[in-house]
């Protein structure tokens, strides 16, 4: 064979076995980064042994923690990323705007610091008015609608040991409140006005107004009229429930209907009555009051409404004794669910530091 020949034999048979070897250990960056910091806790084991032997144990357990820091450190991040990953997204909701807002009462300042954003206190002995701010302005009035509703049932002179049955029709399908009467419930009339002005229990109110003679509508009829008789020349009825935001009065309309209502016996017990309980079918259900004042014992109040719908704010009318007199109060709009009571406890509070005459006490908030 040429030699030639020969050499280039030996060179194919070379390229042959080598080349698999060199792709073998060939090693990206990243690996050969990978395997330095892999290889680094067999090094310190291994180092961990010799220089134990020289007494220099200490500086092994430092190098031992360091490496559990970094690793500790390290499953740390990789679970807050998790946590990151799972934590549902919190989104801003901007509040809904009241009509009180809207029509900028938001701007009005008092000398109370009232959180409520219209406010009207009246003697209820003289009508002398003895606190206001912005109490000429209609707005919606939600639940505090039912007291109108209880005016109306009580005038109609209706059986109110009647029973009444809660119907598809008393299902509140514009805000979609929940009730605890089912539809097929069966109640007498006095309980479902029991527990309309006491718990503010929507679909009893309902039931109260469809049940007039000549229907809800011959009902709202009615409300409007005897708002009218009582001299709520600024206020407007569409429910008995008061569920829709078009169910409007100002402050001081709603200070003559709560001086109207309290000459009916039944409206004042069970506005502040705690507790009752009605058995609509099935297990009974205990009501309680939607207004926390009327259980406390410092308090002396002879008729109270509560009310809340989004576009209303939380509302509160109240008949109370301070320093021995008769007291009108209202609160509209106002933004905190104890916002209103608060509101309530400063104004009291304002009046028994005034003579008990009340004379010449008189606050008007001033738009800011």
């Amino acid at each position: 064979m040429p030699k030639s020949a020969l050499v280039l034999f030996f060179s194919i048979l070379f390229v042959t076995f080598s080349a698999p070897a060199a792709l073998a250990t060939e090693v990206t960056p990243q690996a050969a980064q990978r395997k330095k910091i892999s290889a680094q806790p067999v090094a310190v084991k291994h180092k961990s042994k010799i220089i134990a032997g020289r007494g220099k144990a200490k500086k092994v357990i430092v190098v031992h923690k360091k490496n559990a820091k970094i690793v500790a450190s390290s499953h740390r991040r990789k679970i807050a990323h998790k946590r990151v990953l799972t934590a549902p997204l919190a989104v801003a909701i901007p509040a809904k705007l009241t009509f009180g807002d809207m029509a900028g009462l938001g701007h009005t300042r008092d000398s109370l610091d009232l959180e409520s954003n219209v406010a009207f206190v009246m003697d209820q002995a003289t009508s002398a008015v003895l606190f206001e701010k912005n109490s000429r302005v209609p707005l919606p009035m939600a639940s505090i609608t039912k007291l109108m509703t209880a005016l109306v049932v009580l005038d109609s002179a209706q059986d109110m040991n009647e029973i009444l049955e809660v119907t598809s029709e008393d299902i509140d399908y514009e805000k979609n409140s929940s009730s605890r009467l089912k539809v097929g419930s069966q109640l007498s009339r006095t309980d479902m006005l029991h527990i309309a002005l006491m718990s503010s229990e929507n679909r009893a109110a309902s039931a109260l107004g469809r049940s007039y003679p000549g229907g809800l509508k011959n009902f709202v009829k009615r409300m409007n009229e005897k708002a009218r008789t009582i001299g709520m020349n600024n206020s407007t009825y569409v429910d008995s429930t008061g569920l829709s935001s078009r169910n409007v009065a100002s402050a001081r309309d709603l200070a003559k209907l709560v001086s109207a209502a309290y000459n009916y016996p039944i409206v004042r017990q069970y506005s502040t009555d705690t507790s009752y309980i009605v058995e609509p079918g099935g297990r009974a259900l205990q009501y309680s009051t939607s207004n926390r004042l009327v259980k406390n014992p410092e308090w002396d109040i002879g008729l109270q409404k509560t009310g809340y719908i989004s576009e209303a704010g939380r509302c509160l009318v109240m008949q109370a004794k301070i320093e021995g007199r008769p007291v009108v109060m209202v609160f509209l709009d106002s933004k905190g669910k104890l916002s209103r009571l608060g509101d309530a406890a400063r104004i009291r509070k304002w009046l028994e530091a005034s003579p008990p005459t009340f004379s010449g006490t008189h606050a008007l908030a001033e738009q800011s």
